[in-house]
């Protein structure tokens, strides 16, 4: 089967392609294949040119928080562009041409406020935080895709991680991922300052490639947490990857997001707790989530 996808180039991507290139060939809309998202009338062409293909996964997004504030509410802006308008125009095809849509989002559509236990759910209305810009055009981007009239499933993931660095061609494209970071910071026994009182809900990638495979297969609809079974501060991260690879713990400092806030008061704005529910995804598509012990187990016998 082929399969249309955007985004095959990421830090997601580039691992679902790695898994689960043998059951299916993907044909990439990317700019590198000259297909730009944001341009509706190239789009179109390019769904013609591949009318046997039932199933676009949609990946591709501006991911950089960071730029992405800094674009607040320019809707001219990159960011806006591709999260928004490229996905407008991908679910409208996919409505025009018949094909079943898997749309990536993120916890990011949550501020991050006032979690309830057990962590976000499905049917939690979205908060965003103000000025955070990436987290409001992926928000708007699930409305593009509700309102589309194509048939749809959406997974919110969080803080996506893998083991291995991507294909040699592709990584100097993609930035490191949180956990990456950390344990090549203790690789090099670097000082570690770590927020100890921000939440987040850490998601091995190869989970997602896992719920992608079944969404192809069973075509679930709706909207869907995959994301980890565990809720974890950066600080509870970086001992635990430090332990299982033991590195030096000493190097680990506790850090305060409110406190950097605080001092900071001009700087990007982040989310205190993040939690993730994921009991849906479960119940519903008997997908299970590794927590975080099972996926750093995972990842060392991935690399040895």
């Amino acid at each position: 089967m082929k399969i249309i996808g955007t985004g095959l180039s990421g830090l997601v991507g580039s691992r679902v392609v790695e898994l689960l290139f043998d059951k299916y060939q993907f044909i990439s809309f990317s700019l590198d294949s000259g297909v730009d998202i944001t341009d509706f009338s190239l789009l179109k062409e390019k769904f013609l040119e591949n009318k046997e293909t039932e199933i676009v996964l949609h990946l591709a997004a501006f991911t950089d928080v960071n730029k992405a504030w800094k674009q607040n509410n320019e809707k001219n802006g990159t960011c806006y562009k591709v999260n928004v308008l490229g996905t407008r125009n991908i679910a409208k095809l996919c409505r025009q041409n018949k094909k079943y849509l898997i749309h990536i989002s993120t916890d990011f559509v949550f501020d991050g406020k006032n979690a309830p236990p057990g962590g976000y759910r499905e049917d939690d209305k979205p908060c965003l935080l103000k000025k955070e810009w990436y987290g409001k055009t992926k928000y708007l981007a699930e409305e593009e895709v509700k309102k589309s009239g194509c048939n749809f499933v959406i997974f919110r993931i969080a803080f996506p991680f893998k083991a291995k660095p991507s294909p040699k061609n592709l990584e100097p494209q993609i930035k490191l991922d949180l956990i990456r970071r950390i344990k090549k910071g203790l690789e090099e026994k670097k000082t570690l300052y770590m927020f100890a009182d921000q939440i987040i809900t850490p998601t091995f990638i190869d989970d997602i490639a896992k719920t992608i495979l079944h969404s192809i297969r069973a075509k679930p609809q709706g909207i869907y947490h995959c994301t980890g079974s565990s809720k974890l501060s950066p600080y509870q991260i970086a001992n635990k990857i430090a332990q299982e690879f033991d590195f030096d713990k000493s190097l680990i400092k506790k850090a305060s997001l409110k406190k950097f806030l605080r001092e900071y008061p001009n700087s990007r704005p982040r989310q205190q707790n993040l939690s993730m529910s994921n009991k849906k995804i479960k119940k519903d598509l008997g997908i299970k989530m590794l927590t975080f012990d099972e996926a750093l187990k995972k990842i060392k016998a991935q690399l040895q």
